[in-house]
């Protein structure tokens, strides 16, 4: 096992009707600047009951933050902050909004004349303005990691950052939240969390013992909970079990001392940028080809996945391998989710041969847990998924 250090400061406060525990958590002096998306906070209740905690706070609204959160509007809200003189930033909705705020905090500390300057040289903030989240949406674990992930429309471009002053200071899960999400959003959630644990799991041997049950343990619960909660979202203790484990999945816990891969992600984001297709589903678009490719590479691992989690006893280690990515897809499709390019777009001819070269033309040429993953590679990778 590697050696690590671990420290992550976000608390969490989980559990039915805990949104009114808001007012305890923001300094009675802050100025709030809340931030939401496009609107379902205000027919799902969530956003009365967070102005009902809020009530003598001194509180200023944006709202509009698309689900891939865009860099031009995150600007405009970054305007509000410096003109209203805002002091302390609230989180109300899923990953796309928590990550919005992140790169707000860090946006708004920041002496550089340009924010975007940031994620494209991967900075990683060592201060920020102070954030907490009230989570609407189980699905990337951003409500208790340091990552974010913005898009720029105008460049067809999805990067990513993250640092130490990018944890929230207080995150509310409150899963009863989930009765009024969409089936597609709920897919989506299942989805990424599944893959997030894959990324951090799918890569070879290294003696964490612990961190691998712990990240079985995870994709066994979603695997139980998951098509429970997309079928019933009122079932409190499916919708309790699949929130945590998004959390769980994405809180750094199963990634310490053992390799990551990422190299999902870094593809899946590129076919976002290009296509605008939903982030869970460019993941189950790559990974399945992303397996296959680094077949050996991965096969020991896969193996273990395979008889761990999907109780695959039979056959040698390669058809187990085999077995845990069938297994993967057969899952992925069991959701509703599509796993191949061309079933998302008409137009995904040159798509791979673009992606290698934003790699090549950003400098990412080793991906992957063993960084030996290439811009060529990657360019195989994508066409496999077409």
């Amino acid at each position: 096992m590697n050696n690590f250090e671990y420290k992550n400061p976000t608390k969490i406060i989980f559990g039915k009707d805990t949104i009114g525990k808001l007012t305890n958590e923001i300094p009675a002096d802050a100025k709030v600047l809340m931030l939401f998306g496009g609107g379902s906070i205000k027919k799902n209740g969530v956003y009365e009951q967070v102005k009902t905690a809020l009530a003598k706070t001194d509180l200023i609204e944006f709202g509009g933050i698309p689900a891939n959160p865009e860099y031009a509007v995150l600007m405009d809200a970054l305007k509000v902050i410096k003109e209203e003189k805002i002091t302390y930033l609230l989180a109300v909705g899923g990953g796309s909004v928590i990550d919005g705020t992140k790169f707000l905090s860090a946006a708004a500390e920041y002496e550089g004349a340009e924010p975007w300057e940031m994620l494209k040289n991967k900075e990683r903030p060592t201060k920020g303005m102070p954030f907490g989240t009230v989570l609407t949406l189980p699905a990337t674990g951003s409500e208790m990691n340091s990552g974010l992930v913005i898009t720029r429309e105008e460049t067809k471009e999805k990067l990513a950052m993250g640092g130490p002053a990018l944890f929230p200071t207080f995150s509310i899960l409150d899963p009863l939240v989930i009765t009024s999400i969409p089936e597609r959003q709920l897919v989506n959630g299942v989805t990424d969390a599944f893959t997030h644990v894959l990324e951090q799991y799918m890569t070879y041997p290294a003696g964490g013992l612990l961190q691998d049950r712990f990240a079985e343990s995870i994709l066994q619960t979603l695997i139980e909970v998951g098509p429970k909660i997309i079928k019933d979202p009122t079932d409190y203790e499916a919708g309790a079990n699949f929130m945590w484990s998004c959390t769980m999945a994405l809180n750094g816990l199963i990634q310490q001392g053992v390799p990551g891969d990422w190299a999902v992600h870094m593809m899946g984001h590129e076919l976002t940028a290009l296509f605008g297709i939903d982030h869970a589903r460019t993941l189950a678009v790559v990974a399945p080809s992303h397996y296959k490719y680094n077949f050996e590479a991965k096969k020991e691992k896969l193996a273990q996945y395979a008889e761990r989690v999907w109780n695959v006893t039979e056959g040698s280690i390669d058809d187990k391998a085999y077995a845990g990515i069938e297994k993967t897809e057969a899952f992925f499709h069991q959701l509703g989710i599509k796993t191949k390019l061309s079933e998302y777009t008409d137009k995904f001819e040159g798509t791979a041969e673009e992606i290698s070269k934003r790699f090549t033309d950003r400098g990412w040429l080793g991906l992957g847990e063993r960084q030996a993953l290439t811009p060529q590679d990657a360019e195989k990778i994508v066409k496999m998924a077409y």
